[in-house]
C-alpha cells in the first residue's frame, strides 16, 4: 500500500483496486454458490435469499458496533475505524467482514465527502462506492418520487372530476386535504433551494397546484424501511403502509390506497441485496442501505447483518454519528426489531474532539485548525473528558462491553494519551490507540486484539425501556439518560400529537426514532462537553407508517442539507486519458 502522508485517499485506492479480487474470485473466496453472486461491473451484489435459506443453521459470528464521541464538524473516523478494524482482525487471521451504509451524492459532493474511509483504511472500488455502486439509491429515488407522482395526480383528478366520472375510471374520492401532505420529492443532493418550492403551475392539466419540497434521497422513508426490513416480503409490506397526507377528516392515506405501492416495490426489488465491496486489504465489506442518524435510523442494514452474521466469524457494523443518536437507535431499535444480540461496540474518540468538548476554538469544515488543536494542550483534552465519558456510560448501560478506540494522528503527543487512557481504564472501559489511517491493519492490531478479547466477555442485552412504555415517557428517558437533560418540554402541538398516538393502538410497537443534532449531546449544536441543566424541546413528532417509526423532533432539523462554500465538487474531476475519476475524500 502507498503512504497516506504522501497520496491521496482516491490514489491509495487506485493503487489497491489493481489486485482486488473479481466477483468469481470473491465466490471461491468466500464460499459462496455461482448463482448466489451477481455481478456488477467491478463488484457484485449477493443473492441475501438464497445465501440466507442456506446457511440458516449456521450459527452466527461475533458481532461488533461502532460508535463515537460527540463529534467536531470534520467528523473523528469511524468509517475509517471500521474499516481498520476489519483490516486488523484481517492481521490477526480471523475471518472478518463488516457492512457498512452507502454514502450519499449530498455529503460527497459537499463539504464532507465521501465515507469511504481515508488512508490505508479505505473501501474499494472507492470511486463506484461513492458514485453511485449499483444503483440502491437511484431505486429509492425512483420509487419514492413514483409514490409523490401519484398522490399529485389523484390529487389533480380529484379536483377536476366528479364523484362520477372519477367512477367511471375506477377512482374513489379521497378528499385529500392540500394542507396535510406529508410526502415530499427526493433528490440526492444537498439542495436547500429545494427545501420550500410550489408545483403544478400552469393550467388544470399540469398537475394540482400546492406547496411542496425536495428532502435529500437518504432521508426518503424508503431508505428506512429497507435499514430495517428482514426480507422482501416485510420490504413490500412497508411499502404499502407509507402514510403520503391525510384526508379532511384526518384519516391517513397510504400508497396502498392508491395502488402505487406495488410499482414501487418493482422499484426496490434489487435493493434487498447487497453489495460486495472490500478493504484496501481485502477483507469483504457489504454496503447496504444508508440513512441519516440525525434525521433517519443511521444504521446499515438489518439484512446486511444478518448475512454478515452467517458468513464472517467478525461482523463489523458502524452506527451514525456519535452513541447519543446512532448508538441510541442501534440499541434500542435495530436490535430490538433484528433480534441480533452484539458482543462489544467500539466508541472512536480523537485528541481532537476532545480539545473542542474541553472549550477549544470552533472547529470549522475549510477553515485551518486553531493551533490548540496541532500543539500539545492536555488542560482542553482533560476538561473535554466529560464528553467521551458520558458516550461510555450510555454503552454500558445497554449492557454491550465497550472499547473506546483512540483514533491516532500524527499530532497527538504521548502525554495527551496518557490523559484518556487512565480516564477511560478508570470508567471501566478497554482502551486502544490505532494507527489505520497510516498503516491500515498493522496500526489497528492493538484494536483488533482489544476487541478479540472483548467478544469473549458474556453481554447481557438489556434496552432503555419496554414496548409498552408510552412515547412521552419513552422520550422523558432517553433525553435523561442518553442525552443528560433535565427532563423534556413539548410543545402543545407536539403533545396532542404524542398523545393521539399514544391512545392509538396502531402505534403501539412503533419505534421511537428521535430527530437530534449530532453536534452535541443536547439539542443545540452550541453547547459542547457534558451540558448540564437543560431541557429537550421537542417541537413535533413525524410518523413513518411503512417503517414503522414515530420521530420526535428536537430542535430545527432540515431534512435537506445545505450546500457548502467550498463543496467537494470543486476538486473532483475525471483523467481523461484513463478515465480514471481522481479528488474524492
Amino acid at each position: 500500500m502507498l503512504d497516506p502522508r504522501e497520496y491521496a485517499d482516491w490514489q491509495i485506492a487506485a493503487a489497491a483496486e489493481k489486485d482486488m479480487p473479481k466477483p468469481a474470485e470473491w465466490a471461491e473466496r468466500l464460499g459462496l454458490l455461482p448463482d448466489e453472486v451477481i455481478p456488477y461491473g467491478k463488484v457484485a451484489k449477493l443473492d441475501f435469499l438464497k445465501i440466507m435459506k442456506r446457511l440458516q443453521d449456521k450459527p452466527d459470528g461475533k458481532f461488533i458496533e461502532v460508535t463515537a464521541i460527540t463529534p467536531t464538524p470534520l467528523g473523528e473516523g469511524k468509517s475509517t475505524t471500521s474499516i481498520g478494524l476489519m483490516e486488523g482482525l484481517g492481521k490477526l487471521g480471523k475471518n472478518v467482514g463488516g457492512c457498512l451504509r452507502q454514502p450519499s451524492g449530498g455529503p460527497t459532493m459537499n463539504i464532507k465527502g465521501t465515507a469511504a474511509g481515508g488512508g490505508n483504511s479505505i473501501l474499494i472500488p472507492m470511486t463506484e462506492f461513492s458514485l453511485g455502486l449499483t444503483g440502491d439509491i437511484n431505486d429509492i429515488a425512483n420509487a419514492h418520487n413514483l409514490g409523490m407522482v401519484a398522490l399529485n395526480a389523484r390529487m389533480q383528478h380529484e379536483y377536476n372530476y366528479d364523484d362520477a366520472t372519477l367512477a367511471k375510471r375506477g377512482l374513489k374520492r379521497l378528499d385529500i386535504d392540500k394542507n396535510r401532505v406529508q410526502f415530499n420529492w427526493v433528490i440526492d443532493f444537498a439542495a436547500q433551494c429545494l427545501r420550500n418550492i410550489v408545483i403544478g403551475l400552469g393550467g388544470k392539466m399540469d398537475g394540482f397546484t400546492m406547496q411542496s419540497r425536495f428532502a435529500i434521497t437518504v432521508s426518503s422513508e424508503l431508505m428506512a424501511i429497507l435499514a430495517v426490513a428482514r426480507d422482501l416480503a416485510d420490504l413490500r409490506e412497508r411499502i404499502g403502509n407509507i402514510i403520503l397526507a391525510y384526508d379532511k377528516k384526518g384519516n391517513p392515506v397510504t400508497t396502498k390506497m392508491l395502488e402505487v405501492d406495488g410499482a414501487m416495490t418493482a422499484w426496490m426489488r434489487n435493493t434487498i441485496n447487497p453489495t460486495l465491496c472490500c478493504t484496501g486489504e481485502y477483507q469483504p465489506c457489504l454496503v447496504h442501505a444508508g440513512p441519516f442518524a440525525n434525521i433517519a435510523i443511521g444504521q446499515s442494514s438489518i439484512i446486511g447483518d444478518r448475512l454478515a452474521l452467517k458468513m464472517f466469524d467478525y461482523h463489523v457494523t458502524e452506527s451514525g454519528f456519535a452513541a447519543d443518536i446512532g448508538f441510541e437507535k442501534f440499541w434500542n431499535v435495530k436490535c430490538r426489531l433484528s433480534g441480533l444480540q452484539p458482543n462489544v461496540s467500539v466508541v472512536v474518540a480523537t485528541i481532537r474532539s476532545l480539545k473542542m468538548h474541553g472549550g477549544g476554538p470552533a472547529v470549522k469544515p475549510g477553515v485551518p485548525l486553531d493551533e490548540a488543536y496541532t500543539s500539545q494542550n492536555c488542560e482542553l483534552v482533560e476538561k473535554g473528558l466529560c464528553n467521551l465519558l458520558h458516550h461510555i456510560e450510555t454503552v454500558k448501560k445497554s449492557g454491550i462491553k465497550p472499547v473506546v478506540c483512540l483514533n491516532s494522528f500524527y499530532t497527538d503527543t504521548p502525554e495527551e494519551v496518557a490523559i484518556v487512557k487512565r480516564a477511560v481504564e478508570a470508567a471501566g472501559a478497554r482502551f486502544a490507540v490505532s494507527e489505520h489511517w497510516l498503516k491500515g491493519g498493522e496500526g489497528a492490531i492493538e484494536l483488533a486484539e482489544a476487541v478479540v478479547e472483548a467478544c469473549e466477555e458474556p453481554v447481557h442485552l438489556q434496552y432503555l425501556y419496554p414496548l409498552e412504555m408510552p412515547l412521552r415517557q419513552r422520550v422523558d428517558l432517553i433525553a435523561r439518560e442518553v442525552y443528560g437533560a433535565d427532563g423534556v418540554d413539548w410543545t402543545p402541538e407536539a403533545e396532542a400529537k404524542a398523545i393521539a398516538f399514544e391512545n392509538d393502538p396502531a402505534y403501539n410497537d412503533f419505534a421511537t426514532m428521535m430527530v437530534k443534532t449530532h453536534l452535541s449531546l443536547s439539542h443545540n449544536p452550541a453547547w459542547k462537553g457534558e451540558p448540564k441543566g437543560w431541557r429537550l424541546p421537542v417541537r413535533d413528532v413525524l410518523v413513518y407508517g411503512g417503517a414503522r417509526f414515530l420521530c420526535p423532533m428536537a430542535g430545527d432539523i432540515s431534512l435537506m442539507p445545505g450546500m457548502g462554500s467550498d463543496p467537494a465538487y470543486r476538486r473532483v474531476d475525471v483523467d481523461t486519458e484513463t478515465g480514471e475519476v481522481k479528488g474524492l475524500f
